[in-house]
């Protein structure tokens, strides 16, 4: 139960929807839009586990790896894998949102997304981490379903439409009809494999060591998944396993695309498995709407092309694709008496009812 001060922090502060994501953590806020897109990093001291620095500046912290911080990615394959951790960085996130309010203990209403493939441990964790973060209730929608919302897709309607959100840990694929997933796929493999791969490439054919952050660096600058009208290169920094000295090798976005063909031809075939269970009368309506791509790898150069090429179905980008699962989560909330029944509750498939789903103080 919330206790009269909590209940009266609770009736002045925000609703909040936020993208729990293994690469980065966005926080949307109703009537204002997304206010945090920070990375899913925390440092940590040490010794006493103090929180020194949460998202960009725990980042930067990272790709310098400082002999007394530990710095931590609290969450792993879309799932939370540092309870503690994560707890503290969802309070730091909650308190920054509440920065230009004049309240003190903020006690929002949130809703998280989740992947569609999660266990009710999972499920349960996420929930119980909101809570100890200060949230007064706390309520969960699958990723898939946030990302269509936001989106823009018709997922109230009978008509079928898909969606394939492609984030740092986990690949959603959706497809939506009259509110409710008609079929759906889940993949633990996303942008961090990508940049997994292209950390191996490196040291395979070049001889060089390299960091993720570098990593993730080229796949932004010239990775793709369909060749570029016009290739490009980016110069890797790393440390030559031969000689033990610094070294930089400039590779092609042809080589990089190589690199990252085994993560992207699985992804492609997850769709192809999706649409392979898809009845013939929304393959029809697909044919029409067309699959939408959203999520932060999801904005991989020539993606789009390479589906509809795999696929023959126009595949989209959509617009400000990385902030789909957040927007989406955000609009439940602005919408929550019609859009309610979308939440999911701990128990496998389950919906909110009466009450909402997820639980409250």
């Amino acid at each position: 139960m919330l206790s009269p001060l909590d209940y009266f922090f609770g009736l002045f502060s925000l609703d909040i929807g936020i993208d729990l994501g293994t690469a980065y953590t966005l926080v949307s806020v109703r009537g204002k839009g997304i206010v945090i897109n920070e990375p899913s990093f925390v440092a940590l001291e040490k010794r006493s586990r103090a929180v020194q620095e949460v998202g960009a500046r725990a980042k930067e912290m990272w790709s310098k790896n400082p002999k007394d911080i530990l710095i931590v990615r609290p969450l792993r394959d879309g799932v939370i894998s540092e309870y503690e951790i994560t707890a503290k960085m969802l309070d730091y996130l909650i308190r920054k949102a509440h920065e230009q309010t004049w309240v003190p203990i903020p006690r929002p209403r949130v809703v998280v997304g989740i992947p569609s493939g999660v266990t009710e441990v999972e499920k349960r964790a996420v929930i119980e981490a909101t809570l100890d973060a200060g949230a007064r209730e706390a309520h969960l929608v699958e990723e898939p379903v946030a990302a269509a919302i936001g989106a823009g897709l018709p997922v109230l309607e009978t008509r079928g439409s898909m969606i394939v959100d492609i984030g740092g840990g986990t690949t959603e694929v959706a497809l939506f009809s009259l509110g409710g997933i008609v079929i759906s796929r889940s993949i633990r493999m996303a942008g961090d494999e990508m940049d997994e791969d292209i950390v191996q490439y490196m040291r395979n054919k070049h001889n060089l060591l390299i960091g993720e952050p570098t990593a993730e660096k080229a796949k932004i600058a010239i990775a793709s998944a369909y060749p570029l009208p016009q290739e490009q290169t980016f110069e890797m920094k790393g440390r030559n396993l031969t000689t033990g000295l610094p070294d930089s090798v400039e590779v092609s976005s042809v080589e990089i695309r190589e690199a990252i063909s085994g993560s992207v031809n699985i992804i492609i075939d997850t769709i192809k498995d999706a649409l392979d269970d898809t009845p013939p009368e929304w393959v029809a309506d697909l044919m029409e709407s067309g699959i939408a791509i959203c999520g932060g790898a999801g904005q991989l150069k020539g993606l789009a092309e390479r589906v509809q090429q795999e696929v023959n179905i126009r595949a989209w980008v959509a617009e400000d694709a990385m902030t789909c699962v957040a927007r989406g989560a955000g609009r439940i909330l602005e919408d929550y008496n019609n859009l309610r029944r979308l939440l999911v509750g701990p128990e496998r498939g389950s919906t909110s009812g009466g009450g909402g789903a997820g639980r409250q103080y």
